[in-house]
This record gives C-alpha cells, sequence and structure tokens, in this order.
C-alpha cells in the first residue's frame, strides 16, 4: 500500500504555526499541528528548527514530505519568517519570499494559491490574540533550482516553486495504488457512456469543463495515459478524446505513453523533428530544439508566423495531433485482446494560457459529440 503524505502549503503552514509559537512562549516547538480544512483533519507535522531573530522575528523550518510520490519537492526545506506588525488592517499578510514562484500573467504575485492562503490565514489567526498582527514570509531556498525541473514556466510561474493544491493531502499520483483508483473511476464510467474524455491534470478538467463538457464524461489519467488507454478498450469505450497540456499530449506522438517527466521526456525531439517534417528551415529547428521548454518553442513558431504571414503553428501541431491520434490507436491495437476495432482517440492540445491550439480531425468530430 501507498503512502500519502502532505502538500507543499500544509508544511508552509507548519512553519509558520511553529514561528508564531516561537514569538509567544520563546520556546522552540516540535511538532505543529495543522488542521487542514480540506480534509477536515488535524495533521502533526514535524518542526526540524525554531530560532527567535529578534524581540518581533522568529524563523522554523519544516521538511517536505509528499509520501510516496515521484515528488521532486520531496525532503525539501521549507522556512517560514513570522514578524509582528502595528500598522495595517489585515490581522495576516502573506508574503513570498526567495524560492517562491512568482506569476507572470498576475503582476508577478507570489504563486501562494487559494488553498495555500486559507491554510495560513485560518491556522495563524486562531493564534493570534485581538489586535495582534503578523506578516509572514514563506521562504523556499531550493525552490528556484527545483524549479528549473518543473513545467511552471509554461504556465506563467518563474524563479520559483507554487505553493499549489487543492487539499492537504498528496496523494501518490505516480503510484500503482493510484493507477487502482483512476481505473475504478474509468470503469464506472465506461458503464455509462461510449465517448470519454481523458486529461492528465487539473488544467485539462477545468478547460474541458469550460467548454461545456459533460463533467461525467471527463476521466482523470494523471501519467498514466497508456494503461488507461488499454484499460478503456477493454471495457469497450468507442471514442476517447485526448485533452491536455501540449508539453505533456505530445510526448504521446513519441511514443511515450507514461509522461511523467521523471521516465521519459522526448518533447524538444518531437517537437523538432515535426518542424522538419513541415518544411521549417535549419536555423529555426535549431532554435526550437534549443527552447528551454515546450511553451518557448511553441512561442518562437508564434513569432515566425507573425513576422512572415506564415502558419507554422498549425502545420507543426496538426502534424502532432494527428500523430498523437496514430500512435494511440497503435498502442491500444498493440494490447488489445480482440485483435479487432478498437477504440478512436482524437486529440485537443493547448498552451499555458489554457487556449487550444489545435484539435485533430477526429478531436474536431468528437467535440460536435460532446458539446
Amino acid at each position: 500500500m501507498s503512502r500519502s503524505g502532505y502538500t507543499l502549503p500544509v508544511f508552509a503552514c507548519a512553519a509558520a504555526i511553529a514561528a508564531l509559537d516561537w514569538l509567544h512562549d520563546r520556546q522552540p516547538l516540535s511538532i505543529a499541528s495543522v488542521d487542514l480544512i480540506e480534509p477536515a483533519q488535524i495533521a502533526e507535522i514535524p518542526i526540524e528548527q525554531v530560532a527567535g531573530l529578534s524581540e518581533n522575528t522568529a524563523l522554523a523550518i519544516a521538511r517536505s514530505d509528499p509520501g510516496d510520490n515521484l515528488d521532486l519537492t520531496k525532503n525539501t526545506p521549507i522556512w517560514a519568517l513570522v514578524e509582528w506588525r502595528e500598522q495595517g488592517d489585515d490581522a495576516v499578510i502573506i508574503k513570498g519570499g526567495e524560492g517562491i514562484g512568482r506569476q507572470l500573467n498576475a503582476d508577478r504575485k507570489p504563486a501562494i494559491y487559494a488553498y495555500a492562503q486559507r491554510l495560513l490565514q485560518e491556522n495563524l489567526q486562531r493564534m493570534l490574540a485581538p489586535g495582534e498582527k503578523i506578516t509572514v514570509t514563506i521562504i523556499l531556498p531550493e525552490g528556484r533550482s527545483l524549479a528549473v525541473r518543473t513545467s511552471n514556466s509554461a504556465f506563467g510561474v518563474v524563479e520559483g516553486l507554487s505553493l499549489l493544491g487543492t487539499t492537504g493531502i498528496s496523494q501518490p499520483l505516480s503510484t500503482p495504488d493510484q493507477l487502482a483508483v483512476f481505473r475504478a473511476e474509468l470503469q464506472n464510467k465506461a458503464s455509462r457512456f461510449e465517448t470519454l474524455v481523458f486529461c492528465i491534470g487539473e488544467n485539462g478538467l477545468d478547460l474541458a469543463r469550460k467548454l461545456g463538457i459533460n463533467p461525467e464524461q471527463l476521466v482523470k489519467t494523471a501519467n498514466w495515459l497508456g494503461p488507461m488507454l488499454v484499460e478503456a478498450d477493454l471495457l469497450g469505450v468507442k471514442e476517447i478524446l485526448l485533452f491536455g497540456y501540449h508539453g505533456k499530449l505530445m510526448k504521446l506522438a513519441g511514443g511515450i505513453f507514461h509522461t511523467h517527466h521523471y521516465l521519459a521526456d522526448g518533447r524538444r525531439e518531437i517537437l523538432s523533428a515535426h518542424c522538419a517534417i513541415a518544411g521549417l528551415k535549419s536555423p529555426d529547428i535549431l532554435a526550437v530544439f534549443n527552447s528551454a521548454t515546450a511553451e518557448a518553442a511553441l512561442t518562437y513558431l508564434k513569432s515566425l508566423d507573425a513576422a512572415t504571414s506564415s502558419n507554422w503553428v498549425n502545420k507543426v501541431y496538426s502534424a502532432i495531433a494527428e500523430t498523437i491520434d496514430l500512435r494511440a490507436q497503435e498502442y491500444i491495437q498493440s494490447h488489445s485482446e480482440s485483435g479487432t476495432k478498437v477504440t478512436v482517440c482524437g486529440s485537443i492540445l493547448f498552451d499555458r494560457d489554457r487556449k487550444i491550439i489545435v484539435k485533430s480531425k477526429t478531436a474536431g468530430l468528437l467535440m460536435g459529440k460532446l458539446c
């Protein structure tokens, strides 16, 4: 049985609780009790270190434990600096320090999202006496270096990691136990619908709902696209729409059907190959190949379109989408027990702004049925 852990906001909150406790009692706290809110339970989080930096300032350190998950934040130290404050209306002000990402599409605000904000606010406000006010600065010393190994920049978050999540529990999405959960959901929905939509993550699920697709036909796959496609075929699902961020979904065009970056990554090779097939010139293919992210490569292709009135984005990504459909069909066929007709697949790829880049021909037909 795989062990679940806690999301990054929980450890940030635990460190803040320990630092505030020191300001109150001048004693180091070894365990911080965090009300997770979602779910409604208390987590006991070990505190690694606590120090008073002055009469009005304390620093505490917790260490991330996401459980049995392929998570690059495992064992990452999280610091919380808490300072007494006299000015201002808010009892608790939360800031992002070094290693906390900045949101390019939100005036470089720290990437401390709704659940993390709520978690910190509710837990810390309970500890404050009437009239007490604090400023909390969350610091991830390793955040900037870890961020380069994520797709954060593709979604407009730079210079660090996000305090992201909608719950305090970190489920091991990359373990076989979690695959069993996804398969159970698939089995339930396959018994009711002949057409389903596979979404790798929350961005896809959210965008699919906004496009008017019935939420009951949406299935989260995380990185387990291969096993989920085979399972759907075995269950008799006739049509699957693959709906995902282009930097993830394009891996299928290279025959990569488990998309976790720890296991395989061929995005720039796949993009460059399709650029070459489409007829892009060698210097531009090289620029795409050397792009830091898939999003940067897409931006480069868009700049070529703007400068030359060409249509490279559509040419390249249409070819990728059609290749995804073909490779998905081949993957299912190679694992099919019947050896006859298999599930039909179409694909839709979107960018970091959740704008659709391209729909394959099959995806266009499926969307007509779904919306």
